[in-house]
């Protein structure tokens, strides 16, 4: 694979964009359309690689899924239409995929197989195996089921009252899933609150779901039925733009459509914190998600602390945030955020290594970094690590380097957001 270099002489960004649709709803509208009784049109689908895994999934459990473009429509014949796949599922780099999908699949009445690629073998899934197993799954695979490949043996599970010991919207899913499937009521709790996006999208399924002060408590009771899905903007593909425009001199951008869910909105809450100049406009609600445009324009910013609760709504968007924190004026401490350790790479190594190469003040901590700032990029040699997010962040890390900035590969930035490039020429002038 050939090294690929990034040079931009004096840029300044202006324009609109319009970002790719959410990743995680794109999933979920997928995985919630198949299970359902009738036909799910979703509009907006993130037509990227991770997404996709997710449609070839249950088209290897017999569902029928028409793909045209961003708009899919779903064929769903309920949980009792689903078949055994005749081969082994192959879910790429996705684990958000394989997490969910380890949930349904526990309860699924046949024996399934599933694989990934290189870097999705080494996440861990014990965080998840190991809740569907006190409901009775029966998972084997590397390391007793922590580790892909993994045989899901699917059977009988019955309700449990699990609280979650990491804050991980991945393992709710897959818990409340499974729940779908269970005997009597399944119960997550949760003591900071995740992305909402199963919960909102069961109920729109018409799932038996609700919320009170025990947790979020679901049962089997009740066919899901079809609906349509318009899936907002990806907030955590905005906020490469967002940050973009936050510290390249002379720039003004809008990102239109984005989801503002507020589960998801702690990059907002950040930026404003740091003095950022940002603007949130034509707000709307579509499909349960609220979505807007967003405004940035390029001002002087502070450092600050970005801890606690916030982490769970912005944990995605800590590499972007990194760099941004580089050209704010004092300290920017991350912490509380031991998560980025198993996300496609260990974010915390990748990002403090990468921006330690181009020049930057920054010292890696055990669950976070702290950053002083501002300083001048030189420029430099970075790793990807073959993770979408982190190639990303060295791309936008040029708009600012006094030198080019060389990276080992940019295909992995397609799992995520296939369109990047094609954006950020519409806005450079």
């Amino acid at each position: 694979m050939s090294r690929v270099q990034f040079e931009y002489t004096s840029p300044r960004l202006e324009g609109e964009v319009i970002v790719p649709g959410d990743k995680s709803i794109s999933h979920r509208s997928i995985i919630f359309g198949s299970i359902s009784h009738g036909i799910t049109k979703v509009t907006n689908f993130l037509d990227g690689e991770d997404c996709l895994r997710t449609i070839d999934a249950f088209r290897e459990m017999g569902v029928q899924i028409e793909k045209e473009g961003n708009s899919v429509l779903v064929h769903g014949n309920g949980l009792e239409g689903l078949k055994k796949p005749a081969k082994a599922l192959d879910f790429g780099n996705s684990g958000t995929t394989t997490r969910l999908m380890l949930g349904l699949l526990s309860g699924l009445p046949f024996e399934t197989n599933i694989f990934g690629d290189a870097s999705l073998t080494k996440r861990p899934m014990d965080r998840v195996t190991a809740p569907l197993r006190e409901m009775g799954a029966v998972i084997e695979g590397e390391e007793g089921g922590k580790y892909l490949p993994i045989t899901v043996h699917g059977g009988v599970l019955k309700g449990i009252t699990y609280r979650l010991p990491v804050k991980s919207a991945q393992v709710k899913s897959a818990v409340l899933l499974a729940g779908l499937l269970a005997e009597g009521e399944t119960v997550v709790q949760e003591d900071t609150e995740t992305r909402n996006h199963t919960e909102v999208m069961l109920q729109a399924f018409g799932a038996d779901l609700k919320q009170n002060e025990e947790g979020i408590i679901i049962t089997n009771k009740g066919d899901l039925q079809a609906c349509d899905v318009e899936v907002p903007g990806d907030i955590s593909s905005a906020a490469f733009f967002l940050v973009a425009g936050a510290i390249v001199p002379g720039s003004t951008i809008t990102l239109k459509n984005v989801g503002l869910n507020e589960s998801r909105t702690g990059i907002l809450d950040v930026l404003e914190q740091m003095g950022a100049a940002i603007t949130i406009s034509n707000e709307r609600i579509t499909g349960g998600e609220k979505i807007g445009d967003l405004t940035i324009q390029h001002t002087p910013l502070k450092g600050t602390a970005i801890e606690g609760d916030v982490i769970p709504r912005l944990i995605d968007e800590i590499p972007i945030l990194a760099l941004l924190a580089t050209q704010a004026e004092g300290k920017t401490v991350i912490k509380d955020a031991e998560e980025l350790k198993v996300k496609e790479t260990d974010r915390i190594e990748a990002v403090c290594q990468n921006l330690q190469a181009l020049g930057a003040n920054i010292t890696p901590t055990e669950d976070g970094m702290v950053i002083e700032g501002p300083t001048k990029l030189t420029g430099g040699s970075i790793s990807s690590y073959m993770d979408h997010r982190i190639a990303m962040m060295g791309v936008i890390s040029a708009l600012i380097s006094e030198g080019p900035v060389e990276m080992d590969e940019k295909d992995s930035i397609n799992i995520s957001y296939p369109t990047f490039f094609d954006n950020l020429e519409e806005i450079l002038q």
